[in-house]
């Protein structure tokens, strides 16, 4: 293993980062503060509990995972795009480092950034809403898994993508209106039956799910269906990373 080598790529995300404090942490959190303000100050006092939790502590881990599945899938493509936009992706294809350190450096430091993001929502949410977290390490846990998984799967996209444009699709044409009706604002059995049981299909859902029971010991999802659905996705991601490495779509042509 290069450490060495996975060391210098994960420090030039880092200090990419923090040199872009504003867009990269300050944004997100203060986008996240709104729906705080308007859901969990504003509508949530309206509103009636959810389980014996109150709507504004409810939507607490949905907005953090709309946040993180976000950040998590745009730092991790961006931060692997720009060598191939730039030409460099070849000096890093020749360098002495193997794809896995590769993967370690990037995947890595976005998931890094995803997960102090997450941890500065979760304590400026302390400011609008009271909350309690029941498993603070189960909460820790699914946070990095998931941080990991989407940061993995945003490194796909990164390579994937032949434009700027295409960065942002999936970001905000799929992650996005699926964790709104992924059960963010709501719970599921809230819903009519038919459409519980379509709302299942979405894997957002699974990931909502099982970081609410982390907060609250309860959810719509069995935690340990919500931890297996989130698992899979990363194995399913590393295979086909591994076969972008092993064939080179995307990286040699």
């Amino acid at each position: 293993m290069n450490i060495h080598g996975v060391r210098a790529i994960y420090r030039f995300e880092m200090a990419r980062t923090f040199r872009t404090l504003m867009q990269s942490i300050a944004s997100p959190v203060l986008s996240t503060s709104l729906y705080f303000v308007v859901f969990g100050a504003a509508i949530g006092s309206r509103m009636g509990d959810i389980g014996g939790v109150s709507y504004g502590a409810f939507i607490i881990p949905g907005l953090i995972m709309l946040s993180l599945l976000n950040e998590s899938i745009s730092n991790a493509s961006f931060g692997i795009y720009m060598p191939k936009w730039a030409g460099t992706i070849y000096e890093l294809l020749s360098a002495p480092v193997s794809y896995v350190e590769v993967v370690l450096g990037y995947v890595g430091a976005a998931a890094t950034k995803s997960v102090i993001l997450g941890l500065l929502i979760l304590a400026t949410a302390r400011i609008f809403v009271d909350y309690e977290i029941l498993h603070p390490f189960w909460m820790i846990g699914f946070l990095i898994l998931t941080a990991v998984t989407f940061s993995l799967f945003g490194f796909i996209i990164g390579l994937w993508a032949d434009d700027f444009q295409k960065l942002q699709v999936v970001p905000l044409m799929v992650i996005t209106p699926l964790t709104f009706l992924g059960g963010s604002f709501y719970s599921i059995s809230m819903l009519p039956p038919v459409w519980q049981k379509i709302t299942l299909f979405n894997p957002v859902v699974y990931l909502v799910n099982g970081f609410r029971w982390s907060f609250y010991g309860e959810a719509d999802v069995n935690i340990a269906v919500s931890v297996g659905a989130t698992v899979g996705f990363l194995v399913l991601c590393l295979g086909v990373v591994w076969w972008i490495f092993r064939t080179g779509w995307k990286l040699k042509a």
